[in-house]
């Protein structure tokens, strides 16, 4: 009996001892998921907001910057017309995928006319008058032209916001406008022609579009603001879609349809919706100052996909701008 208590007692030690190790085991399990997600909110916290939202608006220009190839692409398959409309039609099914799946709210009533000018500038108007000016214009030479639009928006969210952006902002904006232009009319003869008009255009509405798109994305999500504008041109362009391409002639290529699904879903849709988040975390004057590398980065694709000859003044441009560009995002705004 001795020995059975004395087994038992020794069984129940051992039990004991097992459940004090699991406890404390799972202690130090519990005590090391603790640290660890201690340690993964203070590396979340020490990430900069403005570090994420340049990145994030850089990632949009990247993606924009490829936007004029890919239209060169699109334009040996469709006509313009069509090109934009059937452009528009898929981001705007793509998007409305999107808002279905993760079941978001339709917004408020208020906001739906900030959307409609983004639709009206940022889906439609600079679509379809940039491809119309490929046309006639080379890729190199359109985005040079349209190097101007962090400038002009910079403007249009001044006068829409009513904030000021400090002295050396601007001096280091209007700097790499001017070299833009200039780079710009060396380039075409001193001169400008009706592609140069339609891209002109296209700086005005895309630049209200951005403002605008700007502001509704310090209020909602940045994919949900370009998904709705997307989705309130859904019904326009499909009837569209429908009526060019059975107007204009359709030869379907494999550069062609490359360059639509681009444009759809590369530039419209991810490219607008990383842009956004980005303008809403670091500000819409300094996150258009980030698009004066986008007529750069431009050329450079126009050299490496279409074959178009580089300018010998893209170099030293190119320095002008990135110097503008760092000094623009120093200084106050």
């Amino acid at each position: 009996m001795r020995t059975q208590n004395s087994a038992t007692g020794q069984i129940t030690i051992a039990v004991a001892a097992t459940g004090s190790l699991r406890t404390e085991t799972a202690g130090s399990v519990s005590g090391t998921g603790a640290s660890e997600a201690r340690a993964g909110s203070a590396a979340e916290a020490a990430v900069d907001p403005r570090s994420r939202g340049t990145l994030l608006a850089g990632l949009g220009v990247i993606s924009f910057s490829l936007t004029f190839p890919s239209t060169v692409w699109g334009l040996e398959s469709f006509g313009p017309w069509s090109l934009v409309a059937v452009r528009s039609t898929l981001a705007a099914l793509i998007a409305g995928a999107f808002l279905l799946a993760g079941r978001v709210p339709l917004p408020e009533r208020h906001h739906w006319a900030g959307l409609a000018v983004v639709a009206c500038g940022v889906v439609i108007g600079f679509p379809l008058l940039t491809t119309l000016a490929l046309q006639t214009s080379t890729t190199s030479h359109a985005a040079v032209v349209v190097g101007l639009l962090p400038l002009t928006t910079a403007t249009v969210a001044a006068v829409r916001t009513g904030r000021r952006p400090s002295r050396t902002f601007w001096i280091a904006a209007v700097s790499g406008a001017v070299v833009v232009l200039g780079f710009t009319l060396q380039q075409s003869g001193g001169s400008f022609s009706t592609g140069d008009l339609y891209l002109f255009g296209a700086l005005l509405v895309c630049a209200a579009g951005y403002t605008e798109g700007g502001r509704l994305a310090a209020l909602m999500p940045g994919w949900q603001v370009i998904g709705w504008a997307l989705v309130l041109c859904l019904p326009l362009m499909a009837v569209a879609s429908a009526v060019t391409l059975s107007i204009e002639p359709v030869h379907l290529t494999a550069h062609g349809v490359i360059g639509l699904v681009w444009v759809a879903a590369g530039s419209t849709f991810f490219g607008l919706y990383v842009w956004y988040r980005g303008m809403a975390a670091i500000g819409i004057p300094k996150a258009s100052q980030l698009q004066l590398a986008q007529p750069l980065l431009t050329l450079f694709w126009s050299v490496f996909l279409l074959g178009e000859s580089l300018p010998l003044a893209a170099p030293v441009a190119a320095v002008a701008v990135l110097v503008c560009i760092a000094v623009t995002q120093r200084a106050k705004s």
